[in-house]
Formats: structure tokens, sequence, C-alpha cells
């Protein structure tokens, strides 16, 4: 042994026999380690109760003999769980109380090729040498979820899963039908390796979808419908979700609504093959593409802010800007926005080929970074430059809008 680690081991050892003189321990914090390992227990027992649909066993995991709160857990009965776990992050104690900040990970059976993710604060209590849990919320920050905002109902489709926290189980199925039409519509488009399944989630209200969302009911109002998902390119991320405002989506006709499923359907689809290189205007406009895509309708009617733009001389510069395409920001804006992507998207389709189309999405997705990609891709997949490309849809704006 080396001097210094003589030296550092005589001081462990006299500090070791003063805290022995003061009656306390030299083996480090084990009651913390301890009342760790138990709560680490009680949230086991927690999550096989909720994945095993066992009342009786998640009540136990509450002080016994006080006021039990089990709305939660029969609001989630419905849900379709393939997985469901606590990890503990961090704990927080104070006698014979602590606070858990942990993290849930859960699983839609059938739908998602990894778990959610969201963070949740347990408080706890000891009673004769047991943890136990005396309320459970969603940590500051975080997301609501579904079954927070009352009893979820679940519509299985053929491709498709609804769950509704309100609306009837007759709206949710009419929702799963909506579903099921979109999946193969967008297959049939994009017929890259995707599950080919959809989740859809119904909120109550604007205010319920903007709580799942963690965002300002403001910038969603007159906003059918979002998704929700990572978008790095990876195939690893767990399964998106389609989130309704039932609001603005149900005041929609029959084919409006297929319109935004069929959009958003087309986000899931092309997940594993968008990353943060991907400009807005490429995958709004590539989804509302396959949305519109065998529908009959012309170029004006679809894309009616940007007809009466071009009409009055007011043609774009420029491709729109991820900026364009803020919920917050003005509303023409916004729908010359959408409607540009997809003219670009339609361009790159008649010109070029679909499958070009599709080959220029993937080629764009590829890169990690916004800076290159597109240019990258226009010269690799196309044959062209970011000028001429742009000159090229300007040309064609005047021509199908003119």
């Amino acid at each position: 042994m080396s001097g210094s680690r003589r030296t550092r081991a005589w001081l462990a050892g006299l500090l070791c026999l003063l805290a022995l003189a003061f009656g306390t321990s030299c083996g480090g914090p084990a009651g913390q380690d301890s009342a760790t390992e138990a709560v680490e227990r009680l949230l086991d027992r927690r999550a096989a109760a909720v994945l095993e649909r066992d009342e009786a066993a998640y009540l136990a995991t509450g002080v016994p003999g006080t006021a039990r709160r089990d709305d939660e857990f029969r609001n989630i009965a419905q849900v379709p769980l393939g997985s469901w776990e606590y990890r503990l992050n961090r704990l927080d104690r104070s006698g014979a109380t602590a606070t858990a900040a942990v993290q849930l990970r859960y699983r839609l059976d059938g739908h998602d090729r990894a778990p959610q993710v969201t963070s949740r604060t347990l408080d706890l209590a000891e009673r004769d040498g047991r943890w136990y849990v005396t309320a459970e919320r969603p940590d500051r920050g975080a997301t609501q979820q579904l079954w927070e905002q009352g009893p979820v109902t679940a519509v299985h489709g053929e491709r498709s899963l609804v769950l509704g926290a309100g609306p009837s189980r007759e709206r949710l199925r009419g929702y799963a039908d909506l579903a099921d039409r979109a999946v193969p519509q967008v297959h049939d488009a994009w017929g890259r390796d995707w599950p080919g399944r959809v989740v859809v989630l119904v909120p109550g209200s604007l205010d319920a979808m903007a709580g799942l969302l963690g965002a300002d009911a403001a910038g969603y109002r007159g906003i059918a419908a979002v998704t929700t998902g990572d978008v790095d390119g990876s195939k690893k991320a767990p399964a998106d979700r389609v989130i309704i405002n039932p609001e603005a989506y149900d005041v929609l006709g029959d084919l409006g609504q297929q319109l935004v499923l069929t959009h958003e359907t087309t986000h899931v689809a092309t997940r594993a093959h968008t990353s943060a290189a991907t400009p807005l205007w490429l995958s709004e406009g590539f989804a509302d593409w396959v949305a519109y895509r065998g529908s009959g309708r012309g170029p004006q009617r679809i894309a009616p802010e940007l007809t009466r733009a071009v009409q009055r001389g007011d043609l774009p510069a420029a491709l729109p800007t991820d900026e364009d395409f803020a919920f917050t920001g003005d509303a023409g804006r916004l729908a010359q926005a959408y409607e540009g992507g997809w003219l670009a998207s339609r361009m790159i389709a008649g010109r070029w080929g679909e499958e070009k189309l599709l080959a220029f999405y993937q080629a764009v997705g590829e890169h990690k970074r916004r800076a290159g990609a597109v240019e990258a891709a226009l010269r690799d997949v196309l044959d062209t430059t970011p000028g001429e490309f742009t000159a090229d849809w300007r040309a064609y704006l005047r021509d199908q809008l003119g």
C-alpha cells in the first residue's frame, strides 16, 4: 500500500471511530439506502398492480385506514397496457415522510415500439416500518396523461386504437373508422416500412388537448389535430400520438375529417425518416400531398389563400420557413405555408415522379442537421439546385394558381 493510501485509510478509520463514539454508523447513509430500497419495492408493487388491473393490490400501496383515491386507477382500466414501470430518480426524505421523483415508463400493447416516458412525483409516508404512497401527480412541467382527465374509453379499429376521455364510444368509433381508412391510403402513397397502425387520443375539449401537449390552448384554437413524436429519424422511438382538438375537428365535414386524419397518419408513417434536418415545408407539404392524393380536387380549390395572393400579384419569393408554420401566427400566413409546401411536393411528384418525391423526403431526413440537407437531396435525387428549385416552384404557382 502506498503512503497516500495508508494516510487515507488511517483517516477513514479515525473518522469511523469518532462516528461510533457519537453513536452513529460508519457504513454510509444506511437509513437512506434502506428507505430507497423499500420505496423501489413499493413502486414495483404499484406498477404490477396497474399492469395486472389488481385494484386491491393498488390500494394496498396507499396508507392503511386513510381515505383512498382510486379514480386514476379506474380511469386507466380500458387502456391496453403492454408495460408499466416506475424508475426512482431521487428520494428526498424527512423523517417519516418523503417525496420521490420518478420516471414513469409505459407502453401501449401492440402499438408502442418503446416505452413512453413521463415524469411523476409521489408523496410517501412511513408507517410501522413500511412505506406507502399518499399522492401521485405529474411532475412540474410534465404534460398530462389522458387518464388524468377522466375515465378513458378504448375503441379498437382494424388498424387503429382510439382512446378518449369524455367523448362517447359511438363518437370514438367514428374516429376509428376514419383512421382505418387513412392507414391504407398512407401506405399506398408512402409504401415504406412502418407498423401500419395509428394511435388517436381524443380529449374532451381544447383545454384538455392543450394539457396533453403542455401548451397554451390559444395556440391551438382552430387546429383540428396534431401529431406528437420524437423527430430524430429513429425507428426505436415510441409510436406517435395523433391528438384531436374536438372543438375544431368535429365541425369539419366528412371529407375534411378524413383529410386531417390522413395528413396526421402520414406523419406517423414518415416519422422514422423525419429528422431535425427536415424543413416543415417538406414534412407538412408531403403530408398534405398524401391526404389530397386522388381526391380529384384542383390546386385553386385546395390552396385558396395562395391562389388569392398569386392572382393579386403577391407571388412568394421563397419556400415557406419553419416560422411561417407557427400556430400562434397569422392565420392567412399559416394557410399559405401549408399550401405552398403542398404545391412543392405536388410539383416534385408531377415533374420527377412519385418515387423521386419519396426518395427526396427520405434523403433529406437522413441528415442529422438542417444545414446542407435540402441542398444535398436536391442535387443527389432531383439533379437541381436550391435556386433552380425555388424558381421552378414560383413558376409552378403562377401556372397552377394564376
